[in-house]
C-alpha cells in the first residue's frame, strides 16, 4: 500500500457526507485508503469492488454500448452509497458516503482526485540502459 497517496484520498472526505476512500488495483489489491480506514476493512473493500467493477463492466451490452467502456458503478444502499470510478490505467477509486451526500459534490471531487491520481500513478518509460543493438 501507498501511504504517501493517503492525504490525496482523505482530500474526498472534505465533502460534508463522505465516509471512506479506497485505490484499488484492477486485480483488488489495496494501494492506498483514507488515513481513518481499518487496513483489514479497506482489505476486503479492494477484493469486493474489483468484482463490482468486473461484473459492471460486463454490463456495457445492456446499454447497446458497443465499445464497453465503463465508467463508474454506483451501488445505493439503505444507509449510503458506493461509488467506484476509473482511477487511469489498472486503477480504481472507491467512495463510500452518508445517504444525504450530495452527489454531484462527491462524483465531482472524485474526477478532480482521479486527474491528481493520474500524473502520480503514471510511471514514467523506461530509458534504453546499456542495450546496443
Amino acid at each position: 500500500m501507498n501511504e504517501d497517496l493517503s492525504w490525496m484520498l482523505d482530500s474526498a472526505l472534505e465533502i460534508p457526507g463522505a465516509l471512506h476512500a479506497v485505490l484499488i488495483s484492477a486485480d483488488g489489491l489495496l494501494m492506498a485508503r483514507t488515513k481513518d480506514f481499518d487496513k483489514d476493512d479497506a482489505d476486503r473493500v479492494a477484493a469486493a469492488m474489483s468484482g463490482v467493477q468486473s461484473l459492471s463492466r460486463s454490463l456495457g451490452f445492456f446499454c447497446e454500448d458497443s465499445s464497453g467502456r465503463w465508467r463508474q458503478t454506483l451501488v445505493e444502499f439503505d444507509g449510503g452509497w458506493v461509488f467506484l470510478i476509473s482511477a487511469g490505467e489498472g486503477a480504481y477509486l472507491g467512495v463510500s458516503a452518508e445517504a444525504d451526500v450530495d452527489m454531484q459534490d462527491i462524483t465531482f471531487r472524485m474526477q478532480q482526485l482521479v486527474g491528481q491520481l493520474g500524473k502520480v500513478l503514471v510511471a514514467p518509460p523506461r530509458e534504453n540502459l546499456g542495450v546496443r543493438s
